[in-house]
């Protein structure tokens, strides 16, 4: 079985503009291809797992929401990162959108995504690790079994609460990786192991 790293999109891949469904919208944080990068060289199976309640609540649609996921997916191509899947949850239990307005197993917190991928693809969970920038994130990664799961720090206002159960706080995803693979230029919120 693989290890893999678990993404969540939304705060830690591209800036959290709050229900981005169009490509004008959509910017890479600085430095997360180049992380990604490092993470599919060091042997992670890179999996993207997102929430996308903008489905449920009528903010846009199906066909909006896979033509961006197919733009992201090429400028990944473009730079020699591979990503295993994508996985995204369209339901809210608030929403107005009858068919994706209900509770379910795949929105983080709930592990479903997660727990999906790892038997889709042959994934060893704790061997993997999990990097998001919610509590949510973090509860979903531990109710799954995943090894290690970390928080980075972004434009939404969970990502900055301090009792978020990770195993360490940074301040991008390009500092989390930095961390993990050991360079000498990381500097942790929080005290961190390197493997």
């Amino acid at each position: 079985m693989s290890r893999a790293a678990f993404l969540d999109r939304d705060g830690v891949i591209n800036r959290d503009r709050a229900y981005v469904h169009r490509w004008e919208d959509f910017e890479f944080i600085p430095g997360a291809l180049e992380a990604m990068a490092r993470l599919g060289d060091a042997g992670y199976r890179l999996v993207i797992v997102t929430n996308q309640s903008g489905l449920a609540r009528g903010y846009f649609d199906a066909s909006q929401y896979h033509a961006l996921t197919r733009r992201m997916l090429g400028v990944f191509a473009e730079h020699g990162i591979v990503i295993e899947d994508v996985y995204h949850c369209p339901h809210h239990p608030g929403g107005t959108v009858a068919a994706w307005a209900v509770d379910c197993e795949c929105r983080k917190p709930a592990p479903g995504m997660i727990l999906r991928a790892a038997t889709e693809h042959g994934l060893s969970l704790p061997e993997s690790i999990l990097i998001g920038d919610k509590p949510s994130d973090i509860r979903a990664a531990r109710a799954a079994g995943v090894g290690r799961a970390f928080i980075v720090q972004s434009d939404n206002p969970e990502s900055s609460l301090v009792a978020t159960g990770a195993d360490a706080v940074f301040d991008s995803l390009a500092a989390c990786v930095d961390a993990l693979l050991g360079a000498t230029a990381a500097t942790p919120r929080s005290s961190y192991s390197t493997p």
